[in-house]
């Protein structure tokens, strides 16, 4: 779940910037959101600090009347979604999703038609129309629970992460039709990256995104024991979070955006948190700024719309991914 923002000092010459989002943020009665994968500064500012759905699902609770989400388009666009009538702004509205790109509606309902009546369950990462072909939608974290509440007589087709998508037929037993797409910066986190920095560390756990390409190697070879040492969890990045808060453990391997290594070490003060690359660095999400967060508040734009007519059937695919997972 999103949590609220911890302060801490700002850096060098960005106080006069924090006062004047400050400034603004009570001038337009804003809440700031923004995702584990930002930069620390930006993190900081926020008031909530979490993964994308749950962000927006807990700006829908407050009486803001301006969502500021520093995160990438299509996270704007489910607070949008979730949030009618309130002003949603992205502070860049160059902020995409490489996974979320892998597929278009177009693109969808031609699948859909090589499978009639089969049941379309899609990542939360994707745009609003995308969910709105969509059945369901799921996060990281609720996508097993998801997959197991359909029928076992009806044909899943799973979009957009090849690598989740693998994860949950091994974790459920179900085979679906999973598009061949992929987030560029976990697809790059392969078994070499995660077993160099292990091999550093042999006493760290590991903690691995079901979108990374390492996740379907490393579990194998933690079933064959030919990993030692402690534990290797599987999670959503709230759910890394939890676990390194929970867990005996003093050292972890991260396998996941470089980014959600701030909110760990607030969190998680005394415990030491290890990349599993140290190339895993979204582009897309270091293109928010307090600059950026800032001038959006003053101009009051970029702001993000999704038609009601899409989002309304997109409502219908969230609403019952929730009515089953909460």
């Amino acid at each position: 779940m999103a949590v609220a923002a911890a302060r801490v000092p700002a850096p060098t010459g960005a106080a006069e910037l924090i006062d004047r989002i400050e400034s603004l943020r009570r001038l337009r009665n804003a809440v700031i959101l923004a995702h584990n994968y930002q930069l620390p500064e930006v993190q900081d500012v926020a008031d909530l600090v979490g993964d994308s759905l749950n962000l927006s699902r807990q700006a829908a609770r407050t009486s803001a009347d301006v969502i500021v989400f520093c995160g990438v388009h299509f996270m704007a666009e489910t607070a949008a979604i979730l949030s009618p009538g309130r002003t949603v702004l992205l502070p860049d509205l160059e902020a995409g999703c490489s996974l979320a790109e892998t597929i278009t509606a177009a693109q969808l309902r031609r699948w859909k038609a090589e499978h009639p009546g089969a049941v379309v369950v899609s990542y939360v990462n994707t745009s609003a129309e995308v969910k709105a072909e969509s059945d369901y939608c799921c996060t990281s974290s609720n996508a097993e629970a998801v997959i197991r509440a359909i029928p076992a007589d009806r044909e899943i087709l799973f979009c957009p992460d090849m690598f989740l998508g693998a994860h949950l037929e091994r974790v459920t037993g179900r085979r679906m039709h999973v598009w061949m797409g992929e987030c560029h910066v976990h697809a790059g986190i392969d078994a070499e990256h995660l077993e160099a920095t292990r091999r550093r560390h042999p006493d760290a756990e590991l903690l691995v995104h079901p979108e990374c390409g390492c996740t379907s190697s490393t579990l194998y070879r933690v079933g064959r024991g030919d990993i030692p040492g402690p534990s290797c969890v599987v999670a959503s990045t709230e759910g890394m979070v939890r676990r390194a808060a929970e867990s005996p453990a003093r050292t972890f391997i991260v396998a996941t955006e470089v980014g959600i290594l701030h909110r760990m070490r607030q969190q998680s003060p005394g415990k030491r948190f290890l990349p599993a690359s140290e190339d895993a660095v979204s582009p897309y999400m270091k293109r928010i700024t307090l600059e950026k967060v800032a001038r959006a508040l003053e101009r009051m734009s970029p702001r993000v719309t999704v038609p009601e007519e899409v989002a309304a059937r997109a409502r219908r695919a969230l609403d019952r991914m929730v009515a089953i997972t909460g």
